[in-house]
């Protein structure tokens, strides 16, 4: 057996109202469209992808994120062309994002580039490209 890719991921918001405004810019720009748009979820589909949000039962400032518990460390986006993570940096910085790195080379892979940037939650999201298929193939 082989999986198909990750159907979908969830991630849940201890500030949900900011969380829903950044990714309903956030997931359309990135060429996922709206499925699901309620009170306390927000959900995407698109290129092969799926990404929702959810309200925390906990809706507080101090709940937010936290990369070195136990749990998601980041999420990452692959993205088709490497001037695409330079269009998404500067997209993030025009909305006021919290970038944690301007675009930059990595040694993942061969051709490694990518941004790293927060959510209003602190949850840590990157966007990459990797010439080919990469390590994926």
């Amino acid at each position: 057996m082989e999986i198909n890719g990750i159907a979908h991921t969830f991630l849940t918001s201890g500030d949900f109202p900011r969380a829903k405004a950044f990714y309903s810019e956030l997931l359309p720009f990135l060429g996922l469209t709206p499925v699901l748009d309620t009170d306390d979820t927000y959900y995407c589909v698109g290129g092969r992808t799926a990404l929702g949000i959810r309200a925390s039962a906990r809706q507080a400032e101090d709940n937010r994120f936290d990369q070195d518990a136990s749990g998601l460390h980041h999420l990452c986006f692959r993205l088709r062309e490497r001037e695409d993570v330079d269009r998404l940096h500067d997209f993030l910085a025009s909305i006021g994002a919290h970038i944690v790195h301007e675009p930059r080379e990595d040694g993942w892979a061969p051709g490694y580039y990518s941004v790293l940037f927060e959510d209003p939650d602190g949850i840590r999201l990157e966007a990459n490209f990797v010439p080919g298929k990469g390590l994926l193939a």
